[in-house]
């Protein structure tokens, strides 16, 4: 395993043998990459990303629904499409179930199940609050019930770091592949938070879209707007993959995260925390600015946000690089997912980069001249230089001053 000043590298990274996702633009990772690359809108009219498509009782039991939150709901079964794409058996895991952990990123948790608790305490008493309450919103909650659920006796845990929390929920599960904690890793973010409540509180907060449109990198863009899904990968050891002959679909080969130490809302002004993850990421997996294929950005539409995001990047990349790969933000597709957008978008790269074909940024008419030279993928998807093997990267940034940096690998 490679080392160095910035840490130890991850030697082969971890295989993909498995994705699954729900999202505005439907139920299942294909559906989200096809309706991605057509260009689909997943935002409604009443300006959220909501996961219309999405029937919890089409897939779970009466028990367990009663039993879970929205975003425990959503991560089980984007986790089913996963390990069923993995082909795992539900009773006959590949692997030793003390071998396998689980890591999904969470940023608010069950704010739906919050809320009603809250409002049963205040009309009718505390003596009327269920006792579900507790499992229901607990952000752990997604990681616990797939624990049980599959019989995962490994570490589960979740990841709560904001917007970054699903990109650093994958990191956190190739790292536990990298010391030999486990064989394989069902990692992931979920995250269902469309309510007025908390769009209210990201309205004060000067965050959101007032207008309820979503236009990463866009002259034009006001911020950002709301949206719920969950997307979850599945991550094995090359060596143990092949053993088995599954199929790879690709690889996470690097993960950088820093923190800016410098607002709890507000990104740092020079963004060199930020560059500084897109660098550990590269650096870890041995790769250089100059083999990367796609860019998928953070992207909020957020006016500060978009421009120190491609300072960021310009710092770390390079102009020429920066200027000559093709960037696309997801959230003008899907709105902003909190907790689940870095795992989401890292299935998005993930395809992308498997399919040579960068996605659009929905939403961008006219890019934003203070951003610099950077090489938006705009009106229509757009193919890619490589051949069978391409290199992808993606990146989340959170409130609290998160910074976290994928480095992927997908197989044509």
């Amino acid at each position: 395993m490679p080392s160095g000043p910035e840490g130890p590298g991850y030697g082969g990274g971890a295989a993909v043998t498995g994705v699954g996702a729900v999202t505005p633009l439907g139920v299942g990772a294909g559906v989200l990459y096809e309706r991605s690359v057509a260009g689909a809108r997943g935002i409604g009219e009443d300006g959220f990303g909501r996961c219309a498509d999405f029937r919890a009782d089409a897939h779970l039991s009466r028990q367990l629904m009663r039993r879970t939150d929205r975003f425990t709901q959503l991560a089980l079964v984007a986790a089913a499409e996963a390990l069923a794409q993995a082909g795992w058996r539900a009773d006959a895991p590949p692997y030793p179930p003390h071998r396998i952990a689980c890591v999904i990123g969470c940023g608010l948790g069950g704010t739906a199940s919050f809320e009603a608790g809250s409002a049963v305490f205040a009309h009718e008493g505390a003596e009327h609050v269920s006792p579900l309450m507790v499992p229901q919103m607990m952000a752990n909650a997604a990681a616990s019930q797939l624990s049980i659920l599959y019989g995962f006796e490994g570490e589960a845990l979740c990841v709560a770091s904001a917007c970054s929390s699903g990109a650093q929920a994958v990191g956190a599960g190739l790292r536990l592949l990298a010391a030999g904690e486990a064989d394989a890793v069902v990692v992931g973010g979920a995250e269902a938070s469309t309510s007025d409540l908390v769009a209210s509180a990201f309205g004060t907060a000067g965050a959101l879209s007032p207008t309820g449109t979503s236009r990463p990198f866009d002259r034009d863009r006001d911020g950002f707007v709301i949206g719920e899904g969950a997307g979850v990968l599945v991550l094995e050891r090359p060596e143990g993959a092949a053993r088995r002959g599954a199929e790879v679909l690709g690889g996470v080969l690097g993960y950088g995260a820093t923190a800016d130490a410098h607002h709890i809302t507000a990104p740092a002004p020079g963004a060199e925390a930020a560059g500084r993850a897109v660098t550990l990421a590269l650096r870890r997996a041995g790769a250089a600015p100059r083999e990367l294929a796609y860019i998928n950005a953070h992207g909020t539409g957020t006016a500060r946000g978009d421009r120190l995001e491609c300072a960021a990047l310009r710092a770390a990349l390079g102009e020429g690089v920066l200027a000559g790969t093709p960037v696309s933000s997801s959230k003008g597709a899907l709105g902003h997912l909190f907790g689940a957008a870095g795992a989401v978008e890292a299935i998005v790269t993930l395809l992308a980069l498997r399919h040579g074909t960068a996605p659009p940024t929905v939403g961008l008419g006219v890019p934003d001249p203070g951003l610099g030279g950077v090489d938006l993928v705009r009106s229509g998807a757009r193919a890619m230089r490589g051949g069978v093997v391409r290199l992808g990267l993606s990146t989340s940034f959170g409130f609290g001053g998160h910074n976290a940096a994928l480095l992927l690998k997908g197989l044509g």
